[in-house]
């Protein structure tokens, strides 16, 4: 009967450990999938961190931390957006976002996302 319990204890034990979460975790949320017709936006690369979503019409100002740090994008709107950067005075520019498009690594617009638009505001393409 010894023997027994103790095998079932160092079962117990190794599958305790197998499941126990890893002390080097991703203090960060999992990307969630971007709702039907939205344009979701990440901290992060890879569709981590924090989140903020875009809703046609209008412009909107970026949120929750992605506002010139936006490491990702997925759209899930069916039409055309653009990404809008203010540079100094009146200055702007734009990055057309198609419908399904998305980067995992938006390096080239990570730090100049300011808000989002479902027209170009006067800008020109950057």
């Amino acid at each position: 009967m010894r023997l027994r319990a103790a095998a079932t204890t160092a079962v117990f034990a190794a599958l305790l450990t197998a499941f126990a979460p890893s002390a080097t975790a991703e203090p960060t949320a999992p990307h969630l999938a971007t709702p039907p017709g939205r344009v979701c936006f990440w901290s992060q690369p890879g569709m981590m961190g924090q989140s903020w979503c875009y809703g046609p019409p209008g412009y909107a100002e970026a949120e929750n931390g992605t506002q010139r740090s936006a490491y990702s994008f997925e759209s899930r709107y069916n039409g055309t957006v653009y990404a809008i950067s203010y540079g100094a005075g009146s200055s702007c520019v734009y990055r057309e976002i198609r419908a399904d498009d998305y980067d995992e690594n938006w390096t080239a617009w990570a730090t100049k996302l300011d808000g989002v638009s479902h027209e170009t505001m006067g800008c020109e393409p950057g």
